[in-house]
């Protein structure tokens, strides 16, 4: 059943109105009916519902609300991926596969060994587009937020950011003895929506100087184990590992 996002705003007398780029994909791709079902999700609220297509228009698609569908979409653990900026479309396939697993916002950032300089211009096209990844992806995987994806920023201002989470682990290639599962496992009796930041140096990875900087906001050092990880990579696996080790303890399963 296909999943479509909708604000607070829009739903209303037990009816909800689809607009914007959806009418399209509802008329011209999916090609639905009236009286056909789909499932709708409140971005305010979390909530999802259970729907019936009773109109379609080129304006919009209104939908009557059958009932409230419990889900279960969300993980228990607040991801926070600090995305160091890779070449080509590396950061397309970060952000789509780590939608998928879970994870909750995403922040590309400017470290001294990255390749790419976005200039302002280009960075809100950007971000625009990175969004709209981080959208599909959401639906997709039937999510029930959708991630955030932040402007970019430089390590200094990583730095300020980060006594806002419960933990934070730098990926580093060149830790040999402190393992990611070593360190999720000190973690005792985790709790729900625990915040975890994670950094991902770009191609090249970090500099010694900036795995430093983030030691000394408290930062944990980590490493993914023994062989070298492609920066579209280790973000896939950090997050993937992070959620199996954690969300079962917390949902007590």
């Amino acid at each position: 059943m296909q999943k479509f996002f909708v604000e607070e705003s829009q739903i209303e007398n037990k009816q909800v109105r689809i607009e914007g780029e959806d009418i399209k994909h509802i008329r011209n791709v999916l090609r639905l009916l009236e009286g056909e079902r789909i499932q709708v999700c409140n971005l305010d609220t979390g909530e999802n519902y259970l729907c019936q297509i009773c109109k379609i228009s080129q304006e919009e698609v209104v939908c009557n609300l059958l009932e409230k569908i419990e889900s279960k979409a969300e993980p228990s653990v607040y991801i926070h991926l600090f995305q160091g900026l890779p070449k080509a479309d590396k950061m397309e396939l970060i952000l789509q596969k780590c939608t998928e697993i879970g994870a909750q916002e995403f922040t590309p950032v400017s470290f001294k060994r990255c390749i790419v300089k976005l200039e302002k211009k280009e960075e809100i096209k950007k971000i625009d587009r990175w969004q709209k990844i981080v959208i599909s992806a959401a639906k997709q995987s039937k999510r029930d937020r959708i991630p955030k994806v932040n402007l970019v920023k430089d390590l200094k201002e990583v730095c300020n950011l980060l006594s806002e989470y419960d933990i934070v682990l730098v990926a580093y290639e060149e830790e040999r003895i402190n393992f990611l599962k070593k360190e999720l496992r000190k973690i005792e009796n985790p709790k729900e929506n625990l915040k975890i930041a994670v950094v991902i140096g770009p191609e090249g990875g970090l500099e010694k100087q900036e795995v430093e900087e983030l030691e000394k906001m408290g930062a944990k050092v980590v490493t993914l184990g023994n062989r070298i990880l492609r920066t579209e990579t280790a973000p896939i696996v950090i997050t993937s590992n992070i959620i199996y080790e954690l969300e079962n303890e917390i949902w007590g399963n």
